[in-house]
């Protein structure tokens, strides 16, 4: 019996309406959008309001997509959320969302990848899929990245935005799917990009509070550095396991860190820039969410077609990194 193909059976997406421009960073660090734009590429970011959580973009974004699809919330088997800002610590984002959307009939769980969460996340619904386990798995990414945001600090706070992106992983026809996967991780890089407040080494308190342990904080040299070389590579080895050349790739969809390494990937892959999708200008850097949102979106404007061959690659806080290649 020949292994069934797993692929994506439908794309979706949601972000807030509230936009913070560059101009409006302006006025609350010493920055100014000369200095964002050709350092980063962004040019605004949208910003959830006080009110609103993770699960109430995710869960958005999993109802596009299965509308998109044609598949029944009562359908799904497992809801897999990747996410570094959840709701709250337990339970699981993931089981507020399947409540939330009515997948009455899935298990559910959070995956915990910073950046690379979505596609350590397909990988799973993958392998959950090939292997008769389940039918239907919606991978969902999501970060409300502005609640834990310093706007004290100038070289973190111009990168972020806040959004969610869903697809639902399930059966789809011969010549289409999923070729080959690369996931890595390297801890030693752990102290590059990290938030140090809020869990068992340093639980809440009023001087962790104080103190702003309760932010990310990052060393912009060395992840830069380290995501130059994990998103080719990455992307190299997801070729070379699939059979595959250079110059199949009918779309990369990245990680939408920064415009740079986004621009350094296009390049050592010989690509022209109609083929690579960039929302970094509109968005930011959306942690996990940015590679399915822009997916998403490519999906929407009719540049990901059917038959199309995409690769999705991304590294984040771990240090982590992935890479997929989809037959769509």
């Amino acid at each position: 019996m020949s292994q069934q193909n797993v692929g994506i059976l439908g794309t979706g997406s949601a972000l807030p309406t509230r936009i913070l421009t560059n101009a409006d960073l302006e006025k609350i660090v010493e920055t100014n959008d000369e200095w964002i734009v050709t350092r980063t590429g962004i040019r605004e970011r949208r910003i959830a309001e006080a009110t609103e959580s993770t699960s109430d973009f995710a869960a958005v974004a999993c109802q596009r997509a299965l509308e998109q699809a044609g598949v029944a919330a009562d359908e799904v088997d497992l809801v897999i959320c990747a996410t570094v800002t959840p709701d709250m610590m337990f339970p699981s984002t993931a089981s507020i969302i399947q409540d939330r959307i009515g997948a009455t009939n899935a298990a559910a769980f959070d995956l915990s990848a910073a950046c690379s969460g979505f596609l350590y996340g397909l990988s799973l619904a993958h392998a959950q899929v090939a292997s008769g386990q389940a039918k239907h798995v919606l991978v969902v990414a999501g970060d409300i990245l502005s609640k834990i945001t310093d706007y004290e600090d100038r070289s973190t706070c111009v990168l972020f935005g806040d959004g969610a992106g869903a697809v639902l992983v399930g059966p789809v026809a011969e010549g289409r799917g999923f070729l080959s996967f690369d996931l890595g991780s390297d801890g030693s890089g752990a102290k590059y990009l990290y938030m140090p407040g809020g869990g068992s080494r340093i639980p809440a308190s009023s001087e962790s509070v104080a103190n702003r342990q309760h932010f990310l904080r990052m060393e912009g040299q060395e992840t830069f550095k380290f995501a130059v070389k994990a998103m080719t590579s990455s992307a190299e080895k997801v070729l070379e396991k699939a059979g595959l050349e250079r110059t199949d790739i009918d779309l990369m969809v990245p990680h939408q860190a920064n415009i740079r390494i986004i621009e350094a990937a296009r390049k050592r892959f010989g690509l022209s820039e109609d083929k690579v999708v960039v929302t970094i200008h509109k968005y930011g850097n959306t942690s996990a969410s940015s590679i399915p949102i822009a997916l998403d979106e490519a999906v929407r404007d009719g540049r990901a077609k059917p038959g199309d061959l995409i690769v999705m690659v991304g590294f984040g806080g771990g240090l982590t990194w992935g890479a997929t290649a989809v037959r769509l």
